[in-house]
């Protein structure tokens, strides 16, 4: 393991100086399971329940779980160990990289078998020369032959720089603009997706709206922190290129700059909404809220908006938003020096590569599963359609969004570059700092979080 990767994998807890002398061995060195006896412990690192709920309701070789859910066995008697730590103030990570630099020497029944990443640092953690991740066709798995109805987009995030697949996800999270039915009707007469996506079809459309929504006392969307995910999905270059120390900041995240400030001062967005997932923005959710719409993917929907709506069940609808994006994805890694080869790959393969196993995890716990002909399916079954949605069956608009994802050229720096951008300019869109107060105050930050930058260049 390089100095440059593990400076990425430890900066928030160990110097990276101190772990330079960590070795980095090749997957075909770090095999252990590949051949000879399984292990009798499957340890898999996550940061909540969601791959264990998927895992017991598609994998047919699991008997039972333990009431406290750290346990599942399996019928062969082979245990799973759920090792959750939670992704908030970074835990998650720093706990899984902090195992994965003792996995050479870690006993067999304590070495990671799966480990958990996000599309917001899987780059982290397919970088070839990290050795956290296997190739899955080391583990036995064809992507092009396995995985072949998977979405492209998808499989590219779970890349390396060569092209070689090293995870698999069954989540597809194409987004979608999420609006209030209610507003809907009393501003333009008509809560009709159809038409309701004519008039939020591009940002040009979206802005006109925006301005009928003002002038009737109504917020098109929460927050300029809602609209970050659509411009970031676009950059047209990494933040920071293979091999080098310069951090870029592309022209779409000034756009966003610029564009959100001029919708702040408009009045387009809520002011009180300084961020996501904090209690402003779940209060911009309810009943009593003034926002109209939401950039949410599914599972924005079912797990962030429906427990914060306290009305009545059939007041949103989706359709489509200005620009096609995609949020998150937890995706499905064989970690490098795994004694459990098969069972990885059963796991992997039932959990993400099934089409009926990926449909049943859409059907129960409405994901948007990564299968191009089951969700083409989905989307125009009736049986898919949602009450909290008022019958709408969202598919049939997260189908086609999905279809046209071309995912962003990625780093292992995108996690840390997203959040502290975000956090600076926050506060030059509050008005405590101006413009260039707010560039130097990025600028501090990332090379703080990421020592070994050198440069931050931004765009003419």
């Amino acid at each position: 393991m390089n100095k440059k990767i593990v400076s990425i994998f430890m900066t928030a807890t160990i110097v990276a100086g101190t772990l330079a002398g960590c070795g980095g061995a090749s997957d075909s060195q770090n095999t252990a399971g590949a051949s000879g006896e399984e292990g009798k412990i499957i340890n898999i690192y996550s940061w909540n329940d969601e791959f264990r709920q998927r895992v017991e309701a598609v994998y047919p070789e699991v008997k039972e779980t333990s009431k406290d859910g750290t346990v599942t066995t399996l019928n062969d008697g082979t245990e799973i160990h759920w090792i959750v730590n939670p992704n908030q103030d970074g835990v998650y990570q720093q706990k899984l990289d902090e195992a994965l630099l003792k996995q050479a020497d870690a006993a067999a029944d304590e070495k990671i078998d799966i480990f958990l990443s996000e599309t917001d640092y899987v780059n982290k953690y397919t970088d070839a020369d990290a050795g956290a991740a296997m190739a899955l066709k080391d583990i036995g798995i064809d992507p092009d032959k396995d995985l072949a109805d998977q979405y492209d987009f998808t499989k590219v995030t779970a890349s390396d720089a060569d092209g070689v697949q090293r995870g698999s996800t069954w989540q597809c999270c194409p987004g979608l603009l999420v609006y209030r039915r209610d507003i809907a009707k009393e501003v333009f007469g008509t809560d009709d997706p159809g038409a309701i996506g004519e008039k939020t079809k591009d940002w040009d459309v979206m802005k006109a709206t925006a301005n009928e929504l003002s002038a009737k006392g109504y917020y098109a969307l929460s927050s300029y922190a809602d609209t970050f995910r659509l411009y970031g999905n676009s950059i047209e270059q990494p933040w920071v290129k293979n091999g080098e120390t310069t951090i870029t900041v592309d022209q779409k995240i000034m756009d966003w700059v610029n564009n959100s400030k001029e919708w702040l001062d408009a009045g387009y967005f809520n002011k009180t909404v300084k961020g996501q997932f904090n209690d402003d923005w779940n209060k911009a959710m309810g009943s009593e809220s003034k926002v109209f719409a939401f950039l949410l993917p599914a599972w924005g929907t079912d797990f962030v908006l429906n427990p914060n709506w306290d009305g009545e069940a059939g007041a949103w609808a989706v359709t489509t938003p200005p620009q096609e994006y995609n949020w998150g994805g937890s995706y499905v890694h064989a970690a490098t020096g795994t004694d459990n080869v098969e069972h990885v790959k059963d796991i992997i393969l039932a959990v993400t590569a099934d089409k009926d196993n990926l449909l049943k995890i859409s059907k129960d716990y409405s994901d948007f599963t990564n299968t191009k002909k089951g969700m083409r399916e989905a989307a125009k079954d009736d049986s898919f359609a949602s009450d909290f949605l008022g019958g709408q069956n969202p598919f049939e608009y997260y189908a086609p969004v999905a279809e046209n994802i071309k995912i962003a050229p990625l780093s292992a720096y995108d996690q840390g570059c997203v959040e502290l951008i975000q956090n600076a300019f926050s506060d030059y869109f509050q008005g405590k700092v101006d413009f260039e107060k707010a560039k130097a105050n990025f600028e501090t930050a990332v090379k703080e979080r990421y020592p070994d930058i050198t440069e931050i260049h931004w765009p003419e």
